[in-house]
């Protein structure tokens, strides 16, 4: 449903509309004889407090998110930051050996996505530290398979995190779902329930 106006005023005001009757014996016993008694005003807001709990669901969801978004990117951070260090240090120490070059990915530019990026990243570390004569040929720029080996860790905290964030996605999509459903159901009801001409501060008929 497009909402014109903002949701927790269109909360605000399904709440304040079916709690207005609800607290008052005289405009709820009116509604009463009109279709509107107790219990079908109580249904109202059964559905108003599962729109406000969904909603706050969702908020919660994006929240958490959010936070999955950005401990993805702080750990991919410092994992390039590593992972071009060595690079660098291998154009250097291999540029003269086009085996490694290729073995290392060394030539081109490095991809964006993650899944790319992780495949070229994945591909310097185990074709590093399988070849005696690359880990030589770095050795001489103070790199170790020890340093290549806790860098290329720091990979599986990446995949972790990006799992988090798919997960999380995947909740607050959800979550948005379930909000627009939930909220759908009592626009409806209020609807129906504010145009009718049975309310007690449109003119009673004589």
């Amino acid at each position: 449903m497009a909402f014109s106006e903002n949701i927790d005023s269109f909360l605000n005001r399904a709440r304040v509309a079916i709690d207005g009757a609800l607290i008052n014996e005289t405009i709820l016993g009116y509604l009463s004889e009109f279709g509107y008694p107790r219990d079908r005003l109580q249904q109202g807001k059964a559905l108003y407090e599962t729109a406000l709990a969904a909603q706050q669901r969702r908020q919660a969801e994006y929240g958490e998110q959010i936070a999955a978004t950005a401990a993805l990117a702080q750990v991919r951070e410092t994992a390039a930051a590593n992972y071009m260090r060595f690079l660098k240090i291998a154009r250097v120490a291999c540029k003269n050996d086009p085996g490694a070059t290729t073995a290392l990915g060394l030539d081109g530019t490095r991809r964006k996505s993650l899944s790319g990026w992780l495949a070229q990243v994945k591909q310097f570390y185990a074709n590093a530290l399988s070849s005696s004569e690359i880990l030589a040929a770095l050795a001489q720029f103070g790199v170790t398979p020890e340093k290549l080996r806790a860098a290329q860790g720091q990979l599986a905290s990446v995949e972790a995190a990006s799992l988090a964030q798919d997960q999380e996605t995947g909740e607050a999509q959800n979550a948005t779902q379930f909000r627009d459903r939930v909220l759908d159901e009592l626009a409806d009801w209020l609807e129906d329930y504010l145009r009718s001409p049975k309310l007690p501060w449109k003119k009673r008929p004589n």
